[in-house]
């Protein structure tokens, strides 16, 4: 007699993983070793030996000894805000990890108990890791919690309850409202998922001398919050595109966090600039040096690295010149807007020597000519945001007066002297 095996059986032979649980192990196992790789890149036996190892030493000699021996001085002047600050910082920041992967949308659509036990151990996992991540952090703090601000065992382990329980609401609304929301809608909507457990979490650490028993109330309050998210993070339909996007860009945070000085940011795709978005004439000139000119105006301006360059070395220099003394504070400004007019004529040469530049019938003369009507556009606004920085810490309410001329005429006379010299015709 022929035996008989029914689909759901077949199913469990053909599969390496014949569960969901089995399967998300796996998955689990594999995270581990890709994100251990990912640490050795950057910290072999060598690291391990020479940095890591005496480093913990030292450091846990020094916990030891904030347990033993009088707290430091710096310590005791730090008020106990500072505290909640930190662990608020803490708690508003990470995500979860559901390892979900594009090929499961092929898979295992079409079997929904698999990706939900997927989603409930990655759930469950995630709010593991968030727990010992502050239970790491708030045992660090603790001598100083303890021996500097006066709480008690219970207060601290009330503490490090509430601290849990906020970490998990966070980490569950702001996963759901990221995977469901998309552009402003997305910044709008973390205001009630992040922020305002944010808020409650700093008011209530604040009171906590006055009302100990309230801590445990908003634990307990956030653990209801928590539960519920976690029963509609389970029935949550439709997001599975997002679940990966979102769970890729968690398990790829260590890799992007070692390579963000390597290699740059890739510039998100856009059908339109963000500004100048109908490519109007920037300039009334119609000849086409004027042309010319425009076209590297809008290139410097659209170009996210460029103009964040502009605008970091405009704020370093503002800076600068409010702090140094008011006799120099004329020479430290034609310094710096020599520098910045040194570095618009750089990219002058490298935006004419692009090849699609090259394309045009543009000779010399008239390319000199349109980066001597170019830079000191892009120049005026830093001369001028400098020369009111001079002139309203020297000359008060006069500033008002003299800050556009000065910083007109300052930058006008840089960038003729700078065209002479860096622009062949």
């Amino acid at each position: 007699m022929l035996r008989r095996i029914d689909m759901s059986d077949r199913e469990r032979v053909s599969f390496a993983f014949p569960t969901g649980p089995r399967l998300f192990l796996r998955r689990l196992i594999s995270h581990w070793r890709e994100q251990s790789a990912i640490v050795r890149t950057a910290a072999d036996w060598t690291v391990l030996l020479y940095i890591i190892i005496p480093g913990g030493l030292l450091g846990g000699r020094f916990y030891y000894g904030f347990w033993v021996d009088d707290l430091p001085a710096w310590s005791t002047s730090i008020p106990f805000m500072i505290i909640p600050i930190l662990l608020v910082l803490l708690l508003a920041t990470g995500g979860m990890v559901l390892l979900l992967l594009e090929g499961d949308l092929l898979f295992l659509r079409q079997r929904e108990n698999w990706i939900r036990a997927i989603i409930l151990r990655g759930t469950i996992y995630s709010l593991v890791v968030t727990a010992l991540k502050i239970a790491v952090v708030i045992g660090l703090l603790l001598p100083f919690i303890i021996r500097g601000y006066g709480l008690s065992s219970e207060a601290a382990l009330s503490l490090l309850v509430l601290s849990i329980t906020c970490g998990w609401c966070i980490k569950l609304l702001a996963h759901i409202v990221k995977v469901q929301r998309q552009g402003w809608q997305r910044w709008l909507w973390q205001i009630p998922a992040i922020v305002l457990p944010c808020v409650i979490y700093f008011k209530v650490v604040l009171l906590w001398n006055d009302y100990p028993a309230l801590m445990w109330v908003a634990a307990l309050l956030f653990a209801v919050v928590t539960g519920l998210a976690v029963r509609y993070r389970l029935r949550l339909r439709g997001t599975f595109m997002n679940d990966v996007r979102e769970d890729y860009k968690q398990r790829m945070k260590i890799a992007a966090l070692m390579l963000r000085r390597v290699l740059g940011k890739p510039r998100p795709t856009r059908y339109k600039p963000w500004i100048f978005r109908r490519s109007q004439p920037l300039l009334s000139s119609k000849e086409p040096e004027s042309r010319l000119s425009a076209a590297a105006i809008k290139a410097l301006i659209r170009n996210p690295a460029n103009l964040k360059l502009y605008a970091s070395f405009t704020s370093v220099s503002a800076m600068a010149i409010l702090i140094v003394p008011a006799g120099l504070k004329w020479i430290l400004l034609l310094i710096l807007t020599s520098l910045m007019a040194n570095w618009l004529f750089s990219f002058w040469r490298t935006f004419v020597g692009d090849d699609y530049i090259g394309i045009l019938p543009f000779n010399k003369e008239q390319k000199a000519e349109a980066g001597s009507r170019a830079v000191p556009i892009l120049l005026m606004p830093f001369s001028v945001i400098c020369a009111a920085v001079v002139c309203f810490s020297i000359y008060d309410w006069w500033g008002l007066i003299l800050f556009i001329p000065f910083g007109g005429m300052i930058g006008f006379m840089v960038a003729k002297v700078f065209s002479t010299i860096r622009l062949e015709r």
